[in-house]
């Protein structure tokens, strides 16, 4: 009787023991959080004319290690400076686009600690795209595509709760057929300034 509560209490000793050494995850140790949001600007060109795009984005951090964060969040972004929809005339004036996408962002960032430190992420979601009449905001033939949009940053830390992002991203478009308004039309290279403030 003896034995057999002896070898009870070390199987209720061992297993756990045992589990605690062989259990696996993805992160491990105590993972620190923090959380930003900020305005975003993107000089790109959109159907062969520079444009601006005005936006912001948030997220949340996980710091994986100090030489390590991942970024979770959201962003979204129009079209604030006037761009002619390429041959395209109503009532025989020009028309002009009005532009806007957002979705989930991911970031990776490296090193966030040092003084200057870089990251890559990317954005997955969608907008649509649409005519309208200079000075008008009234919109019309809204058309809707797929967004995927990955970027590299160089990142500033200025103050403990401020950092400054600037860097590149390319736009990949799919699924607009407006005319002047195509998927071609709307992908391109952007240069990015991101402001960003909060606990990092």
């Amino acid at each position: 009787m003896k034995k057999i509560g002896f070898l009870i209490l070390l199987i209720i000793i061992v297993v756990p023991a045992y589990a605690q050494q062989t259990e696996e995850t993805l992160f491990s140790g105590q993972i620190d959080h923090g959380g930003f949001g900020g305005p975003v600007f993107k000089l790109t060109s959109i159907s062969g004319e520079t444009a601006l795009l005005a936006g912001g984005r948030g997220g949340w951090i996980l710091k994986l290690s100090p030489d390590k964060s991942l970024v979770i969040g959201g962003g979204g972004y129009g079209l604030v400076t006037d761009v002619k929809a390429t041959n395209v005339f109503r009532n025989n004036q020009q028309l002009y686009l009005s532009l806007g996408y957002g979705g989930l962002e991911f970031e990776y960032i490296y090193r966030p600690l040092k003084l200057v430190h870089v990251g890559a992420q990317a954005l997955i979601g969608g907008g649509g795209v649409s005519y309208r009449y200079k000075n008008n905001d009234n919109t019309f033939d809204t058309d809707s595509f797929f967004a995927f949009e990955p970027g590299v940053n160089a990142i500033v830390n200025v103050a403990k709760i401020f950092r400054i992002s600037g860097g590149l991203s390319y736009r990949f478009i799919s699924g607009s057929n407006l005319i002047g308004a195509t998927d071609s039309d709307l992908s391109g290279w952007s240069g990015v300034l991101t402001l960003k403030f909060g606990k990092f």
